[in-house]
């Protein structure tokens, strides 16, 4: 080895000075520097806005996609102070955007409760910035500062205008750099969905998003909810069927701890239980969502009892038992929450799972014995959950794999691939025994497995676990996976790492596939969380010229590929056929062949979002599954039936 390799001295050592940092890892601050980063970068500036709310000196906030793709956050807060800060020496304006870890969310002086964890978001912003400009309005006086290039000083803070002498609040406009930035473009729906959420968190705050980009003169979409959490259950519910007609609202506070949790239950089978901390998804849980699990079957069960619902020789109710079909938001604002986990997604203060349960068992006591009628349905529901859930372990017992041996032929089904490494299997769950008798023969035996299945599978949206296992195609699909369901589920023996769904590109193959998806997300979640399911994308259409067969995915592919051919070129286009009717080698180099197919992976980029969405399109309610077919039937080219 040569010498200068093994040299190592002061000079190898970096000193990065203020925000070189934040640009050199950008990963550290902000998580990544995909389109996740880039809408990061709108949140911790919001952030400061909504911490202005919580300590009530903010009632509106607006969120603008300007034209070029910067955004603009403004807000009617307080304004950021605009003296000289006493140990940096410039405004404190410029501090805020300039130090790391300057803020106003460490002494206690500043906010008692905050949603941004750090107090790093403003310079970070400006650092992972092409160019900021700040904007404080404040004792009749408009103040501004400019920075660029990751957030060097352009014009320091100064007075450029004056203005009503009570008029106060920042403005903000920021364009991310795209040398840091895979994408630069920001998304209209990932903005307003999380705006909304934030609405719902803080009840009576005003929330604004515009999207200027558009020709047409836009005025936003406004989001303000006097009932906070309790309207975010009203619109979680808004495609279920509620089995009571009231909303329960719980809330208290304790060493200012605010505490507050809003409940529904539905007719349906699934529960959508979500927590959140100073405005942050807690996706993971935590303290005070224990507390209310703990609370909620203790009462319950109190209650049976106490009423002679549940009988002395019955087995108490478990916690999944009773929150079969409840929707709950649970909300904690916290001076000092303490995050676990390497997502920081669970909150870890155990102070909090006391407080979470005196609040809500003492609450929901009092609402069930002063409404004995909702009460008995709640009780009901939840008893026959735990009837479906003793038929459920019976139905489970069938689709447990014990040996090698029983997988191979279970049914004569399965065919599966000779590698057991996991990390290379894959299978597809193919529509039909046909297309199955073409991928059996056009696969590669040695990491691809074939499981066919006959028809379409149960609609899980509409069912218990229990009617679930008693079908045989949903029990084949569990037993081919290796990871058991409900309580006994396992990830780590899932005997495949990639799952694809192979169905026809046509009306009933979109209808299987939403099926088979409804499956996973409701009974197999961690498998589609991990990004172990993918959806096959069959080409549409063949072209061919000359000697050259080329297939292409869709219309717009299919035209394109038209367009940049020689004028002069004579070509052939033909509709593809269904997978059953492609022969083995067609399959294979069309669908399957590793390196020449397409997959679809399929992701869950917002929990809420999708659980919203498969209620609206697999669930009971009719008329919201109706109003979303009038609203998109305009955008549909090619219908085929």
């Amino acid at each position: 080895m040569a010498e200068n390799n093994l040299h190592y001295s002061d000079n190898d050592i970096q000193v990065l000075e203020g925000l070189e940092a934040v640009r050199k890892r950008p990963g550290m601050y902000i998580g990544t520097t995909d389109v996740k980063g880039l809408h990061h970068l709108v949140w911790e500036i919001v952030d400061n806005s909504i911490d202005e709310a919580l300590a009530g000196f903010c009632k509106n906030i607006e969120v603008i996609i300007n034209k070029d793709n910067s955004i603009t956050v403004k807000d009617d807060g307080r304004g950021i102070p605009v003296g000289i800060h006493p140990k940096t020496g410039i405004s404190t304006v410029e501090t805020v955007y300039t130090v790391l870890h300057a803020g106003g969310k460490f002494g206690g002086g500043g906010y008692k409760v905050s949603g941004g964890l750090h107090g790093v978001g403003a310079s970070v912003v400006n650092a992972l910035s092409k160019w900021v400009t700040v904007t404080v309005y404040k004792d009749g006086k408009i103040y501004e500062t400019k920075f660029e290039n990751g957030g060097k000083t352009l014009q320091r803070l100064e007075i450029i205008g004056e203005c009503e002498l009570n008029r106060t609040g920042t403005h903000v406009t920021f364009k991310p750099d795209p040398e840091i930035f895979d994408t630069d473009i920001y998304d209209y729906e990932t903005l307003k969905v999380r705006i909304r959420e934030l609405a719902f968190l803080n009840r009576g705050l005003c929330l604004t998003i515009r999207d200027d980009r558009d020709d047409e003169d836009t005025i936003g979409e406004k989001f303000l909810y006097e009932g906070g959490i309790s309207e975010y259950v009203k619109y979680l519910n808004q495609n279920k069927t509620p089995i009571h007609n009231e909303i329960i609202h719980l809330d208290g506070e304790e060493d200012g701890i605010m505490f507050e949790v809003a409940m529904q239950y539905n007719s349906g089978y699934n529960d959508s239980i979500y927590s959140f901390v100073n405005n942050i998804n807690t996706h993971d849980g935590g303290t005070h969502e224990e507390g209310v699990r703990r609370a909620l079957t203790r009462v319950i069960n109190n209650y049976a009892r106490k009423t002679n619902m549940l009988k002395e020789k019955d087995d108490s109710l478990t916690g999944d038992d009773v929150k079969e079909g409840l929707t709950m938001i649970v909300s904690c604002k916290h001076p000092n929450p303490q995050f676990e986990g390497q997502t920081k997604g669970r909150l870890g203060n155990s102070e909090v799972r006391k407080l979470a349960d005196n609040v809500f068992s003492q609450g929901f006591d009092r609402f069930l014995m002063e409404n004995p009628e909702e009460a008995k349905i709640i009780v009901e529901k939840t008893m026959t959950a735990a009837r479906a859930r003793v038929a459920a372990k019976k139905a489970r017992e069938l689709t447990r794999r014990k040996s090698d041996l029983d997988v191979v032929n279970f049914g004569g089904k399965l065919e599966d691939c000779k590698d057991k490494d996991p990390s290379v299997c894959e299978v597809f769950i193919v529509e039909g025994d046909s297309a199955g008798g073409s991928a059996i023969k056009g696969r590669d035996s040695m990491t691809q497995a074939i499981l066919p299945i006959r028809g379409k599978i149960l609609n899980v949206e509409k069912a218990r676990l229990d009617r679930a296992l008693s079908n045989e195609e949903i029990r084949t699909i569990i037993t081919a996976f290796g990871t058991g369901i409900g309580q006994e589920f396992d990830l780590s023996k899932l005997r495949y790492h990639k799952i694809i769904i192979m169905t026809d590109a046509d009306v009933d193959g979109a209808h299987i596939r939403v099926l088979l998806l409804t499956l996973f997300y409701r009974f197999f979640k961690p498998i589609v969380e991990a990004g172990h399911v993918y959806a096959a994308q069959p080409p549409l259409f063949c072209i061919k010229h000359g000697k050259t067969i080329k297939y292409v995915l869709d219309e717009k592919e299919r035209d394109e590929y038209i367009a940049s051919l020689n004028p002069n070129t004579k070509y052939d286009i033909s509709r593809m056929k269904g997978l059953g009717e492609m022969d083995p080698e067609e399959l294979n180099e069309t669908t399957m062949d590793i390196n020449k197919r397409v997959l679809r992976k399929i992701t869950v980029e917002d929990a809420i979002e999708a659980d919203a969405a498969f209620s609206k399109l697999m669930g009971e309610e009719v008329e919201p599954r109706r109003q979303f077919i009038e609203e998109n039937a305009k955008f549909v080219e090619n219908l085929d039936v």
